[in-house]
């Protein structure tokens, strides 16, 4: 073997300089294109576009593996040619070259696409573009990415497999066949994806929400929709797995899109104090109709509604401005302890629960 790779060095000298030539040329491309893909660099980040950007980090690094592989393959079919006259020769190996060069041109496409995608799939979702692309928000941005990246995967695993000879009927064929099978063996697979389908139209939620089901002890904010789960990280930070197929048949509550958040507490004050609950009732309704944080278009509400037990019940109903819970929770503090000061200006005090026990006077003539 040995012999013969030395006969073919000597008898064909001139495809060796060939071959030599055209490393030469594919190392000194591949380093001018280095060179001027910095310098583009530069120019791409200096604009306001984003899509520049992106196209340029979808191309960078397929563009110099394609160097390569155009460059190798065609010193591999340069060598081929040369030698195919000699069985004998170790060359024959280059024999498949130009199949192996279809097939990593059509591996380099597909990954400057699923490159691309990605790029795409950060611009219109991220929080410097939300303005931008107001109808793109995150859930539509992946579930427009996921379909995307599966469709050019398998477009070139089709390509792919009729590159090395194999037919797509046939193959289209088996898929249809096994897709039965499969369908019957997959049943709740189909169902998550058909629940994420319905997640993504229907956008009950997004990421970044925070949702609750009454239904079941499911509470947290979303971090991923996938197309089999729904990351749900509660709130002592546990990640909670839920299959997408289950938001089919359950309520679910988004917090995180309420309008307002309502004060609705019950009060009571002592009977000795009924004199003053009608100042009491209409100095808190003026305290809440000018408190900055109380959503004045929103039902305000403060009345008598009860004789209790023990106390003159009145209700406090009224809407904050601010959505946000720990904000909310410091309003609430404050209208609290305001209505607790109207309470004690009017020298009254709220009421608990007590027993007043009446003893008679005389009890009656004693037995002998």
């Amino acid at each position: 073997m040995l012999e013969s790779f030395q006969n073919v060095v000597v008898n064909h000298g001139g495809w060796m300089l060939q071959v030599f030539l055209i490393v030469t040329a594919t190392v000194t491309v591949h380093q001018t294109l280095r060179f001027l893909l910095k310098k583009l660099a530069k120019r791409v980040e200096s604009t306001t576009t984003e899509w520049d950007d992106a196209l340029y980090y979808a191309a960078s690094k397929p563009l110099g593996w394609a160097t390569w592989v155009v460059g190798l393959t065609w010193a591999g079919q340069v060598i081929y040619g040369a030698t195919r006259s000699d069985p004998n020769a170790p060359t024959q190996v280059f024999e498949h070259v130009g199949t192996i060069r279809e097939a990593f041109v059509i591996v380099i496409l597909a990954w400057f696409g699923l490159r691309l995608i990605t790029s795409f799939e950060q611009i219109v979702s991220s929080s410097k573009s939300r303005d931008k692309y107001k109808r793109w928000d995150i859930a539509t941005a992946m579930a427009v990415g996921k379909v995307l990246r599966a469709s050019v995967t398998i477009t070139a695993l089709l390509v792919l497999l009729q590159v090395f000879g194999f037919s797509l009927a046939g193959v289209l064929a088996f898929g249809g066949i096994g897709g039965i099978a499969v369908g019957f063996a997959a049943r709740d697979l189909l169902a998550n994806f058909f629940g994420a389908l319905m997640l993504f139209i229907d956008k009950p939620f997004t990421v970044g929400d925070w949702i609750r089901s009454p239904d079941r002890e499911i509470e947290g904010t979303v971090e991923s929709i996938g197309w089999r789960v729904t990351l749900i990280r509660t709130f002592d930070q546990r990640p909670l797995y839920v299959p997408n197929s289950s938001f089919t048949t359950l309520s679910v509550e988004n917090p995180s899109r309420m309008l307002n958040r309502r004060i609705y507490e019950t009060f009571g004050v002592r009977y000795d104090d009924f004199n003053s609950v009608k100042a009491i009732v209409d100095d808190i309704r003026e305290m809440l109709r000018n408190h900055e944080a109380i959503d004045l278009e929103r039902t305000l509400m403060v009345n008598v509604v009860s004789y209790g037990d023990f106390a003159v019940e009145f209700f406090v109903y009224t809407f904050t401005k601010t959505t946000v819970w720990t904000e909310f929770h410091e309003i609430k503090e404050d209208v609290l302890l305001k209505i607790g000061e109207i309470v004690h200006r009017h020298g009254a005090d709220f009421a608990y629960p007590t027993q007043t026990l009446h003893l008679a006077d005389h009890i009656g003539p004693e037995r002998s």
